[in-house]
C-alpha cells in the first residue's frame, strides 16, 4: 500500500511537466491555424485547450451560444449535431467543460450552475435512501448543509469525520458507505487531506471519492492524478478570479462518472449557463499568473501577521511551522499554496471583530475568495453561519477568526492598511 502511494505521487509531481497532446484539435495539417509538435506546458493549455478559432468567422474566442433549442434536420436525425435543448447540452458550456476536463486531467468534465449545484448533483448521482456516506466535519458552510439537512432528511446517513486521520475515515466506513467526500484544503481553516492516501482507501473498498479542491486550483493541485474519482471546483473563485460569475464543475475520472453526472445535472436542471462559460473560458486563461502571484503575496501577508505582536495565531501552508507542512509540499505543484490564510488577534472575538469592521481598503470585507480583489470575511458570520455553533466551535471556526483571500494588489499596500488596523486593536 505505502509503494502504490508513493509511486502515485511519484508521478503526480512528475505531472507538471508539459504535455504532449496539442489544447485544441488542428484546423489544418500544416501552416497558419495547425498546432507545431509539443509537448505543450500547462499554461498553453490554460490559454488555448479546447478553444479554436471559430470555423465560420475564424473569432478567436468561442462564441456565446446563447440560444435555447437547436433546430433538428429530421426526427431521424434528432440531436445528429449533438444539440437540442440548451438545459441539457450547450456549445459554449461544453467547450469549457472540454478544456476543464483538460486541465484537471479527467475524462470528462460537467458545468454547474454554481458550486454548490456541483455538490448536490455530486451527492444526489451517488447517494440514495439508505447509503451512506464519509464526509469531512470541517467544509464549504453549504456542503455541511446540504449533507446535514437536504440529504439527512431523504434517509442519507452521513459520518462527519477528520479527514487529517485516515484510520478515522476508515473506521467510519460501512458495508453501505458510497461516497467519500472530501475538501482540501479545507475551508475556512486549510487543513489538508491526503488525497492519494484517502483514494487509496476508497479503491480498496470500492467507493467514489470526490475530493472539493476550491481552494486549489489545477495549476496548485489535482485531485484526479491523485486517484480521486471527481475533482469539484467552486469556478466561482480562481476560475473565474475576477468576482464576476457564480459557477461550479466536476471533473471524473471515467466516462461512467460524468455520464452519470450530466444525467443527474439535466434532472435538476443546474447546468451553467452560457454566457457565464464564455466569461470563465476566458478567465481561466489567466488563472496561473494569478495564484502565482495571490500565493506570493498570502506567503507575504503571513509572514508579517506571524511577526506582529497584536497576532494570536496565523495559520499559512507556506510557512514553516503550519502543522501540515510536509504534505502541503507534497500536495501543492509548481511550489504555490494558494491566496488563502487565517489569522486570530490577541483579545479574542471582541477584537476579532474589530479589526474587520475597521480594516481599509485596498481590503473588502465580503464573501467569496480567489479574486483578484483581497478579500477579508467573517466565517462564523458569512460562509459557516448554517453550521451549528458547536460544530464550527469543534473544528475551530471561532466567531473572531479573520479569513483573508489575497488578490494581486501590490502587498506593500495590504501589509500597510493591516498593520494599521492591528496597531489600533
Amino acid at each position: 500500500r505505502r509503494v502504490s502511494i508513493f509511486f502515485r505521487v511519484f508521478l503526480y509531481t512528475m505531472s507538471a511537466k508539459p504535455l504532449e497532446a496539442a489544447p485544441s484539435s488542428n484546423s489544418a495539417a500544416s501552416g497558419a491555424g495547425s498546432w507545431v509538435d509539443g509537448p505543450f506546458g500547462y499554461e498553453t493549455f490554460l490559454v488555448h485547450g479546447a478553444v479554436k478559432p471559430d470555423a465560420a468567422t475564424g473569432a478567436i474566442l468561442t462564441p456565446i451560444m446563447q440560444s435555447t433549442t437547436f433546430v433538428q434536420e429530421s426526427i431521424d436525425a434528432y440531436c445528429g449535431k449533438g444539440y437540442s435543448y440548451s438545459r441539457t447540452r450547450n456549445p459554449t458550456v461544453a467547450t469549457l467543460e472540454e478544456k476543464i476536463a483538460k486541465l484537471e486531467n479527467g475524462v470528462g468534465a460537467c458545468c454547474f450552475s454554481t458550486g454548490m449545484a456541483a455538490t448536490v448533483t455530486v451527492m444526489s448521482a451517488f447517494l440514495g435512501a439508505g447509503d451512506h456516506c464519509v464526509i469531512t466535519d470541517c467544509s464549504y458552510g453549504g456542503t455541511n448543509r446540504a449533507a446535514r439537512i437536504m440529504f439527512q432528511k431523504m434517509g442519507v446517513e452521513f459520518s462527519f469525520v477528520d479527514f487529517t486521520n485516515l484510520k478515522a475515515i476508515e473506521a467510519a466506513i460501512k458495508p453501505n458507505t458510497k461516497l467519500i467526500f472530501s475538501e482540501t484544503p479545507v475551508n475556512p481553516i486549510l487543513k489538508l487531506c491526503d488525497i492519494a492516501a484517502i483514494s487509496q482507501l476508497a479503491k480498496s473498498k470500492n467507493i467514489l471519492h470526490c475530493c472539493d479542491g476550491t481552494f486549489a486550483p489545477p495549476c496548485m493541485m489535482r485531485a484526479l492524478d491523485l486517484g480521486a474519482d471527481m475533482a469539484l471546483q467552486s469556478t466561482t473563485k480562481y476560475y473565474d478570479g475576477h468576482n464576476m460569475t457564480v459557477g461550479g464543475a466536476v471533473a471524473a475520472a471515467t466516462k461512467e462518472i460524468d455520464e452519470q453526472l450530466h444525467f443527474y445535472q439535466n434532472i435538476h436542471g443546474n447546468i451553467m449557463s452560457p454566457m457565464v462559460a464564455f466569461f470563465t473560458l476566458q478567465t481561466s486563461k489567466t488563472m496561473s499568473l494569478r495564484l502565482k502571484q495571490q500565493s506570493a503575496t498570502a506567503q507575504k501577508v503571513a509572514e508579517f501577521l506571524h511577526e506582529h505582536p497584536n497576532v494570536e495565531v496565523v495559520r499559512y501552508p507556506g510557512l514553516p511551522d503550519f502543522p501540515q507542512k510536509e504534505l502541503a509540499d507534497r500536495q501543492h505543484l509548481n511550489g504555490m499554496h494558494g491566496g488563502m490564510l487565517w489569522f486570530e488577534v490577541k483579545g479574542g472575538t471582541a477584537a476579532g471583530k474589530k479589526l474587520m469592521d475597521t480594516i481599509q481598503r485596498p481590503w473588502s470585507l465580503c464573501e467569496n475568495l480567489g479574486a483578484v480583489e483581497s478579500i477579508i470575511t467573517c466565517p462564523a458570520v458569512m460562509t459557516h453561519a448554517n453550521m451549528l455553533k458547536e460544530d464550527r466551535e469543534k473544528v475551530g471556526i471561532t466567531d473572531g477568526l479573520v479569513r483573508v483571500s489575497c488578490g494581486i494588489e501590490d502587498a506593500e499596500d495590504l501589509l500597510r492598511s493591516l498593520k494599521v488596523a492591528l496597531d489600533n486593536l
